[in-house]
C-alpha cells in the first residue's frame, strides 16, 4: 500500500471523517484528489502547504494521510509541465518522485474520490513548511500580478506600492490598443502584439473585426494570445473567430481556442422553453 498526504482546510475535518475526500479541479482540466507521496523528508512531503495556505482562509491546513493500493491508477507530473501528467500506478508514482533530484512542484492526482476507509489518519502539520507562488521562488523577486499577489494578503499593499506591476491601473481604451497592434504588425513585433492582446483580455467587449486578421499571423504565440484575449468577450463574432482558431495547424493555438470555446459554453444560460416545450435559441 502506498501512503500519500492530502492537505485540506481544518474546517473540512468533520466531513473527511464522515465521507472521505471529494475530487476538486486543478490547473487545466485536471480533476481528482491532489496529493503527494509520504517521503522521508517532512519538508518535501508537505512542500505544498505554504502555497495552498494562501488560498484557504486563516485557520490553516491539516494533513490527511491516505493509503492506496499499489496498483491504483493515478497521474504524476510537475504542476508547470505543459506536456501534462502521465498515468502510472500509485507505487510507480512514489518511485518516480522519490528518485527525483528536485521533487519540488510535483504532484499526484487520484482521479476519483477517496473513501473514508482509505483515510489512515488526520494530523496537524507545521504551517511554515514549503514554498510560495512557485517551487523555486526563494531568492527571486516577488511577482505583484493579480494571480500571485493575493488581495488582502500580508504585506501585499506595501509590496505593490514598492514594485508596481506593468498591468496595474486602468485598461487603455480600445482605439489606443488597436493603434499599438497596427504599429506592432508593421514592425513585425510579436512581443508587442501579445502585450496589447493581454490588455484586451481584461475587457468584456472589443473590436473583433479589427483583431480577426491576427488569426493568420505567422507567429503561433500571437494566435494563441488572440484566442485567450477574446475568450471572455460578449461581442458577436467571437465564437466564429475561436472556431477558426480551433482548426489552426499549431497544437497550442488549437488547445487555447478549444478551452476558450468550452468556457464560453459553460457560461451560457440554459435554453428557455417556449409554451410548446421546445427550447428557445439564445438571443431571442
Amino acid at each position: 500500500m502506498a501512503m500519500f498526504v492530502h492537505l485540506t482546510p481544518r474546517a473540512n475535518i468533520t466531513r473527511v471523517r464522515r465521507s472521505g475526500l471529494r475530487t476538486t479541479t486543478g490547473f487545466g482540466d485536471a480533476r481528482g484528489v491532489f496529493c503527494f507521496p509520504v517521503l522521508p523528508s517532512y519538508t518535501v512531503t508537505h512542500q505544498w502547504l505554504r502555497e495552498l495556505s494562501r488560498h484557504h482562509g486563516p485557520r490553516g491546513l491539516v494533513g490527511v494521510y491516505v493509503r492506496l493500493p499499489d496498483g491504483e491508477t493515478v497521474t504524476v507530473g510537475h504542476h508547470d509541465d505543459r506536456r501534462g501528467p502521465r498515468k502510472v500506478t500509485a507505487a510507480e508514482a512514489v518511485r518516480v518522485i522519490a528518485a527525483l533530484e528536485d521533487p519540488r512542484g510535483w504532484e499526484v492526482v487520484v482521479p476519483r474520490p477517496v473513501a473514508r476507509s482509505e483515510v489512515h489518519r488526520i494530523r496537524e502539520v507545521r504551517q511554515v513548511t514549503g514554498w510560495r507562488c512557485f517551487s523555486d521562488s526563494h531568492g527571486a523577486a516577488p511577482c505583484t500580478c493579480a494571480d500571485c499577489a493575493v488581495r488582502g494578503g500580508y504585506g501585499v499593499r506595501r509590496l505593490r506600492q514598492r514594485r508596481p506591476h506593468p498591468l496595474d491601473g486602468p485598461v487603455p481604451p480600445p482605439r489606443v490598443l488597436v493603434g499599438r497592434i497596427s504599429e506592432a504588425r508593421t514592425r513585425g513585433d510579436a512581443a508587442a502584439l501579445r502585450e496589447a492582446l493581454g490588455w484586451f483580455s481584461r475587457r468584456r467587449r472589443g473590436p473583433v473585426e479589427e483583431l480577426a486578421p491576427l488569426a493568420d499571423y505567422p507567429h503561433p504565440l500571437v494566435r494563441a494570445s488572440l484566442a485567450e484575449a477574446v475568450a471572455a468577450w460578449s461581442t458577436p463574432g467571437v465564437d466564429a473567430l475561436l472556431t477558426r482558431l480551433a482548426a489552426d495547424p499549431d497544437l497550442q493555438v488549437r488547445e487555447e481556442a478549444v478551452a476558450a470555446l468550452a468556457t464560453r459554453t459553460d457560461r451560457r444560460p440554459p435554453l428557455a422553453r417556449t409554451p410548446s416545450g421546445q427550447p428557445q435559441p439564445h438571443g431571442r
